[in-house]
Order: C-alpha cells, then structure tokens, then sequence
C-alpha cells in the first residue's frame, strides 16, 4: 500500500508539472509524429469532410447522421435509431444547433484567439450538448462529456479542443463545464506560447511538424491523447 501511495503520488506531481508547461516544439513535433500512426482517426475524419463538404451544417439531417458516425468511430457507442424509433440524437442535435449555433466562434477562430468571453459562453454551450439525450431506448443517454468536446470540436476543428475521459481527469479531474472552459484555457496558453516560440503561424507551424493542415488545436489534442490516454 505504502509503495502504491508514492507511486501515484509522482504520477500525480508529474501529471501537475505536464498541466502547466504542456508540450515545447520537440514534445509535440513527436507527439504529432507517432499519432500520425494511427490511421482509423484521420480516415474517419476524412469521411465525415466527404460527407459534409465544404463545412459542417447541423441544420442539415445527413450532416447529423454524418456526425453521429464519425462519433461511433471516435468510440462514443452511441445506439442507431430502429426501424420504426424516433432518431432522438438528430432530433435533439436539430434543437441544440438552433439554441447555440450562432453563438459560437467563427469558423476562422483558431484556439489562441479565443477570449475569455468565448470560453466561458462554450461552457455552457458544452454543458447543454453533453446533457442532450442522444439515444432511443428503454434507458434512454445522454450524449455526455466525451462526445460533446468531440463534436465540439468537428464544428470548430481550429478552435476547440476535445478530450476524453482520461485527458478529463487528469487534467482537471472533473468533466464539468468549468473542467470544459479550463481546457479550453489551458489549451490556449500552450497554443499561444508554441506560435511565440516557433515564430511561425498556424498553417506554417503544422508544416513545420511535419502535418500539413492539421488545426493546432487538434495536434495538442494527439498530445494529450498519447500523455494521458496512451500513456507513452
């Protein structure tokens, strides 16, 4: 008992130490090069940009149905409506999109830019999306924590950052909307004091770690990804 108490004791002061200085330039260019190996993320995004181009509409039913399969292959086990039963997730993504779609950034905002303002409004964007019902059933769930910062993050890929449980955690230790708006935050200082280290903008940072194109924010998101869920 006493050899486990120190061990995670470190864990938690390492995890702590990770939380406030994030990855430098070498940490992230190796992050963004090993997540480069795992192929089924990028494809399932590939598919959903197919199916949606040019921009995620969630107005639009087979943009919902579109996202609701790139969210099974991120892992979300979200049940498929019946024959016969009431699609409650693009029914209630339908309801959600007309309370908040005009209310989050800009397509064009990038997760350096993000004001105060805009993080704490995404909050309780996060919270009435994690809270939404998302499956038929006789015990009907919710979309919760995990998918929320996942689609989130399909709708504003420059800006906002996913997580799951295990980034959630150890991190915050808590997937609330506050624990949403600190990641939010933590996320744009890391993003903030890479471009001032680099010297470089977004879309020239991406081709200087080697991933073209890739959003900065979802590169610090493979980042976490493979310090907190992958472990490596």
């Amino acid at each position: 008992m006493e050899i486990h108490t120190v061990t995670s004791g470190r864990r938690d002061e390492h995890t702590r130490s990770l939380s406030g200085r994030g990855p430098d330039l070498e940490r992230l260019r190796a992050a963004v090069g090993e997540f480069a190996g795992y192929t089924a993320a990028d494809r399932s995004w590939e598919r959903l940009l197919l199916a949606t181009g040019p921009r995620i509409d969630p107005a639009l039913p087979a943009h919902r149905r579109a996202l609701l399969a790139w969210l099974n292959a991120w892992g979300c086990r979200i049940r498929y409506p019946r024959d016969g039963e009431h699609d409650v997730f693009c029914a209630e993504a339908d309801a959600w999109w007309a309370r908040w779609g005009e209310r989050l950034p800009g397509r064009d905002a990038v997760l350096a830019g993000l004001t105060d303002t805009e993080i704490d409004l995404l909050g309780d964007c996060y919270a009435d999306l994690s809270a939404m019902p998302a499956a038929p059933g006789a015990r009907p769930r919710s979309l919760g924590s995990t998918a929320a910062t996942k689609m989130l993050h399909a709708l504003r890929p420059r800006a906002l950052m996913p997580w799951d449980a295990a980034i959630a955690d150890a991190l915050h230790g808590a997937r609330t909307a506050d624990a949403y708006r600190a990641h939010l935050r933590l996320g744009r200082r890391w993003a903030r004091r890479l471009l001032a280290e680099s010297d470089l903008g977004e879309e020239a940072l991406a081709v200087e770690l080697g991933r073209p194109g890739r959003p900065l924010a979802k590169m610090l998101d493979d980042y976490c990804y493979l310090e907190f869920t992958a472990g490596t």
